[in-house]
């Protein structure tokens, strides 16, 4: 813990704690959560904050802080997914460039070239008009926009890891190729892969969002922050800010942790701390 709170220096172990506190109670929204998030009350709507209604109610009298709470979820899970899932597949495809070489390599970076020049949420929308809205289609759309952001990073330093000392003794000594990526290069190269994903995770929650807000993610009545956002959009012109303002504050509040935390982690990979 002491090694990492040295890493992430002051602001880094802030944003940190930051985003844990709301990783921890996304998690027990269901625990939590005064109200149903789906639950209308048409008795109730578009309500001021109060001491039953923290945050107010919708257009519909849902309590905004409960569908905070669950639509944080969403937020969370769906950029999660998209990171894990690009980074093993852009890590497994970096470290196949920079061992095999050649013709290999020059196939892999011009496949990474293409999908790099087209931005993310252009292959969530492609996804969507293929296979319909939905939470699943937009995080298969955007995992594949964002293998390249890993894999680029991870091949350049997979190449000067591939022409180490190391790597050829463990060739010399008869070691598989497999063996060597896998279990003696990939460990090095693991503290760049995760910062370059947590990195990464920024950008995927605000495009998730985008597309939530598009209406071509999470469907209603789902709660999610992109669709609250949108929800509360028309609200603000009768002069009620708190359902589009609250989901709003938490999306950059979140890709600031991450952003922060990223950046740190970043600076002590490159650093060789």
């Amino acid at each position: 813990m002491t090694r990492l709170t040295d890493r992430l220096g002051p602001l880094g172990t802030t944003a940190a704690i930051t985003l844990t506190v709301i990783v921890l109670a996304a998690a027990a929204a269901p625990l939590i959560a005064p109200f149903d998030p789906n639950e209308p009350d048409l008795l109730n709507v578009l309500s001021n904050p109060t001491t039953t209604h923290w945050f107010g109610t919708d257009a519909l009298g849902r309590d905004i802080f409960s569908r905070l709470l669950f639509g944080t979820r969403y937020t969370l899970a769906g950029p999660g997914l998209v990171i894990l899932l690009s980074t093993v597949v852009g890590s497994m495809l970096a470290l196949t460039a920079a061992w095999w070489g050649g013709r290999v390599d020059t196939a892999i970076s011009w496949v990474l070239d293409v999908l790099f020049a087209v931005p993310g949420i252009v292959f969530a929308l492609i996804a969507v008009a293929l296979f319909g809205p939905s939470f699943g289609t937009v995080v298969a759309g955007l995992t594949i926009a964002y293998i390249p952001y890993v894999a680029r990073v991870v091949r350049g330093a997979a190449l000067r890891e591939r022409n180490l000392p190391y790597v050829s003794a463990a060739w010399l000594q008869g070691q598989r190729s497999l063996s060597i990526t896998t279990w003696q290069m990939l460990p090095n190269l693991m503290p760049l892969i995760v910062a370059q994903a947590v990195s990464s995770l920024g950008f995927a929650v605000i495009d998730l969002a985008a597309v939530s807000f598009l209406g071509l993610g999470v469907q209603p009545p789902t709660a999610d922050l992109g669709l609250m956002v949108k929800s509360g959009f028309d609200s603000v012109l009768r002069g009620f800010f708190s359902e589009s303002q609250a989901a709003g504050t938490l999306i950059v509040l979140i890709v600031l942790c991450v952003t922060v935390i990223g950046d740190r982690l970043t600076a002590s990979a490159r650093s060789g701390q």
